[in-house]
C-alpha cells in the first residue's frame, strides 16, 4: 500500500492496473477516475502500469476499481 498524505492535506496513493499499453489507454484511466469525487489529480503511466492519484482523503478502492473497469482495463492494487 502506497498512501501517504501529503502537507496540503492531500492523500497521494499509487495504484497498478494492468492492460495500458499506450498513451490512449492512460488518458482512458485518468479520465475515469479524475470523475471520484474528491481527485484533484491523477496521472496513468502505461510503461510502468502505475497511476498516481492524488485526493483530498483517502478513496474507496471499489470505486477506483469501477473507474478502472469502465475504462476497460484493471485493477490489480494498490503499488
Amino acid at each position: 500500500m502506497t498512501a501517504q498524505t501529503d502537507t496540503q492535506g492531500s492523500v497521494t496513493t499509487v495504484y497498478k492496473v494492468s492492460g495500458m499499453s499506450c498513451g490512449h489507454c492512460e488518458g482512458a484511466v485518468s479520465g475515469e477516475i479524475s470523475e471520484i469525487p474528491g481527485v484533484t489529480s491523477v496521472r496513468a503511466v502505461a510503461a510502468s502500469g502505475e497511476v498516481t492519484v492524488v485526493s483530498e482523503a483517502p478513496l474507496d478502492e471499489k470505486a477506483v476499481r469501477a473507474a478502472v473497469d469502465e475504462a476497460g482495463f484493471e485493477l490489480v492494487g494498490e503499488a
